[in-house]
């Protein structure tokens, strides 16, 4: 079968950065490690006035293509997930196509072109989309541009508040790709569930607590679908594991919940037998919240061992670093964290190649997707954590004051009044509206 992967990278991120422990935490009155300990979050990423999910997301395309040098008719799809769209009818892709042909040297009307939506999992759906085209053999030697563009903001004053975010990951899918090959096996979890959802509105209604705890049960289940289709995991069987990550700590939850299973039966159980004993089994019980205490009791003691704690360092805690300085990015969030291992495993100067990444999406409403990549030769090439960086230290710091502003400039039933805090330079911006109430989008250089 013919491999088939992610073969180039780039992000965009907001311009406008929120320092939560120093601007944040003082208005609110909170203490600043309830941002850097309790969520694992010391920066927010906000769009400017000229920014929006289009402008994000063609900019992060326009990186990719001008980088790897790809023409516009060697793109046989472009595919936008997100959760932030403004049109219930003309895909985010269209606009990203029309920005982006300003500048190329060719048009994509040959391009099949769309927009998914599955809260934050859609993004891997559009990448599981563009994989399926190729392995099917329909895109005629041409490959995919997968989009994931969010500006993912809540009400003032609800509890998410702090983990919002702002930007776009472009991922450029083909055959034989220079990244990462991703494997046919999935393994899924679905329910209908409202535990964050927008009916008609911009900002989400968010049940927190219920969210995790189904995040959690869905991830479970999704790996449990997964080891159906391969026989079964171990936490060595994988050098990362890039989860969905709302704010890094809620990875924490998942990591230790997943070690937990993947250790169940094995060598790694028995050893830790010792010092916590074994796992309680379900089917011992027969009173399930007896079963439930103990299992959670059994996590804990788990997560405080050497055992765990070393594997998290290696396995886990790489994917959050570029979540910790941006915040949620919705559907780019598992995106950025295979791209935050990959940065780490090159400047640490670990030999990737034939080794596999675990990747856990998720998307509230509900559901959870479990897949495996392998990454090929010659990956390093194609990862530069320096311009990653570079992204994120020029971003604007804004005091909370401007925050209130810039909050206000994209709530959708606001008055438009901000004036931008930064000056455009080579990227596309919002530009008003056309006769039809389009959004209008030119290039300055």
């Amino acid at each position: 079968m013919t491999a088939v992967g992610i073969d180039g990278i780039e992000i965009w991120t907001g311009k406008l950065s929120l320092d939560l422990p120093e601007e944040f935490a003082p208005v609110m009155d909170d203490d600043p490690e309830k941002y850097t300990k309790g969520l694992g979050l010391f920066k927010s990423s906000f769009p400017d006035a000229y920014e929006d999910i289009v402008t994000m997301g063609a900019n992060a395309a326009h990186r990719l293509m001008e980088r790897k040098g790809i023409d516009p008719k060697e793109v046989g799809r472009i595919d936008v997930a997100t959760e932030s769209a403004f049109d219930k009818s003309k895909p985010a892709s269209t606009y990203i196509a029309g920005a982006l042909e300003q500048v190329l040297d060719g048009v994509f009307t040959h391009a099949n072109k769309g927009e998914r939506k599955f809260a934050c999992i859609s993004g891997t759906q559009a990448l599981n989309d563009a994989v399926n085209w190729i392995a099917a053999g329909r895109n005629r030697g041409r490959g995919a541009i997968v989009i994931t563009t969010d500006t993912a903001l809540y009400e003032r004053g609800d509890p998410g508040e702090a983990t919002q975010g702002a930007g776009a990951v472009a991922m450029y899918v083909n055959k034989d790709p220079s990244i990462v090959e991703i494997s046919m096996e999935q393994g899924f979890g679905s329910v209908d569930e409202t535990d964050f959802l927008k009916p008609n509105q911009q900002f989400p209604s968010v049940d927190g607590k219920r969210s995790m705890q189904v995040y959690l049960a869905r991830m479970r289940e999704a790996l449990e679908d997964f080891e159906s289709e391969t026989g079964g995991s171990h936490p060595d069987d994988y050098r990362f594991i890039p989860f969905h990550t709302p704010f890094p700590n809620m990875v924490r939850k998942a990591a230790v919940l997943g070690y937990r299973h993947t250790i169940r039966d094995t060598e790694l159980e028995d050893t830790l037998a010792e010092q916590i004993g074994r796992q309680p089994r379900s089917e011992e019980y027969d009173d399930r919240e007896a079963f439930s205490e103990d299992i959670q009791e059994y996590m804990d003691a788990l997560s405080e061992t050497d055992m765990y704690r070393e594997w998290y360092e290696r396995a886990i805690k790489p994917t959050v670093d570029i979540s910790s300085r941006v915040g949620n990015w919705y559907t780019s969030s598992v995106h950025l964290a295979r791209l935050s291992a990959l940065i780490h495993a090159n400047r640490k100067g670990i030999d990737l190649a034939g080794e596999t990444l675990l990747v856990g999406s998720y998307g509230s409403g509900a559901q959870a997707e479990i897949h495996e990549e392998l990454v090929v030769e010659g990956w390093e090439d194609e990862i530069d954590g320096d311009a990653v960086d570079t992204l994120l230290n020029v971003r604007h710091p804004i005091t909370f004051e401007e925050y209130e502003r810039v909050h206000d400039q994209h709530n959708h039933s606001k008055e438009k009044v901000q004036e931008p805090f930064t000056e455009p330079d080579g990227e596309f911006v919002f530009d008003g509206w056309g006769p039809m109430n389009e959004r209008q989008y030119t290039f300055i250089e």
